[in-house]
C-alpha cells in the first residue's frame, strides 16, 4: 500500500505547475536520432498473412516460454514491428500508430535482439518507425549472454527468433504530462504488449511479456542512462513447438 500511495502522490498537484509544453518550450523529437545504413522492410500494404478472427486471436492469446528452432521470416518481423509501433500517420507534432498512447506522445523506441531471423545477422537492431526500416546497432558476439544475464537467466530471450526490447524516452511524455507521464508510460507498455500477443496468435507463434530483469544491468548493456531512457518491457517472439 505504501508503494501504491507514493505512486499516486507522484501525480498530484501538477495543475499548479505549468508543463514544459504549456511553457512553450521546444517539443522533443518524435523519434531519436540514428546514423547508419537502414535495412529495408516490406511495406505493410504488401504483407500478406492469413486472416484470423479477432475473437479467435484473443481466445488463443497466451504466454509461451519455449519456442521451436524454426526461424521467423523478415516479413514476419516487419509485420510484428509495424503492428506494435508502426506509424499510420506522421504529423509535425505527433504520430498516430497501431497502438494508443497518452496524447499521442509515443515515447517508446524498439530494440530487437535478433537470434534467428531469415536474412538478418544475429545482433541488436533498432526499428526506425518513421521509415519502417531496421538499423543494425551491434554485432557484439557477447551481447546475447549479457542480455541473458540481465534477464535473470531467462533463456527464452536468446532461444526465441527475436526478443523485442522497448525502452522509454521519458521526456517525450513528461514534456506534456510531467511526473504523471510515468504512469502513462506503464499504460502504453501494456497496449504494445497486447498487440504483440495478438500478432503472435495470428502467425502461429508465441510470445511472453517480461518485466523481470535487472534494470541497472539491462540499461547498462544497452547504453541507456536509466533515468531519461530506460528499458520498460521485453518480449521474445518465436515459432511454436510442433
Amino acid at each position: 500500500m505504501k508503494e501504491g500511495k507514493r505512486f499516486l502522490d507522484a501525480s498530484k498537484g501538477q495543475e499548479e505547475v505549468a508543463s514544459d509544453q504549456q511553457k512553450g518550450l521546444e517539443q522533443p523529437p518524435l523519434e531519436e536520432d540514428y546514423k547508419g545504413e537502414l535495412i529495408n522492410l516490406t511495406n505493410i500494404d504488401e504483407l500478406d498473412f492469413p486472416k484470423k478472427d479477432l475473437r479467435q486471436a484473443i481466445l488463443e492469446r497466451r504466454s509461451v516460454r519455449s519456442y521451436s528452432q524454426d526461424p521467423l521470416t523478415l516479413d514476419e518481423l516487419a509485420y510484428a514491428c509495424f503492428m506494435t509501433q508502426g506509424i499510420k500517420e506522421l504529423r509535425e507534432k505527433n504520430t498516430f500508430r497501431t497502438v494508443p498512447s497518452a496524447g499521442a506522445r509515443h515515447a517508446f523506441e524498439t530494440l530487437l535482439l535478433v537470434n534467428n531471423i531469415i536474412g538478418l545477422k544475429k545482433g541488436l537492431y533498432r526499428y526506425i518507425a518513421s521509415k519502417h526500416k531496421l538499423l543494425l546497432i551491434s554485432e557484439d558476439e557477447t551481447l546475447q549472454e549479457k542480455i541473458l544475464a540481465a534477464s535473470y537467466g531467462q533463456k527464452m530471450v536468446v532461444k526465441s527468433a527475436v526478443t523485442f526490447i522497448w525502452y522509454a524516452n521519458t521526456y517525450r511524455m513528461t514534456y506534456r504530462y510531467q511526473t504523471r507521464g510515468y504512469r502513462y508510460l506503464l499504460l502504453d507498455a501494456g497496449h504494445v504488449m497486447q498487440n504483440l500477443y495478438l500478432v503472435a496468435a495470428q502467425m502461429n507463434a508465441g510470445t511472453c511479456a517480461i518485466a523481470a530483469y535487472d534494470d541497472d544491468l539491462m540499461n547498462q548493456v544497452l547504453s541507456l542512462d536509466g533515468e531519461e531512457r530506460f528499458v520498460i518491457y521485453m518480449a521474445p517472439l518465436g515459432k511454436l513447438n510442433k
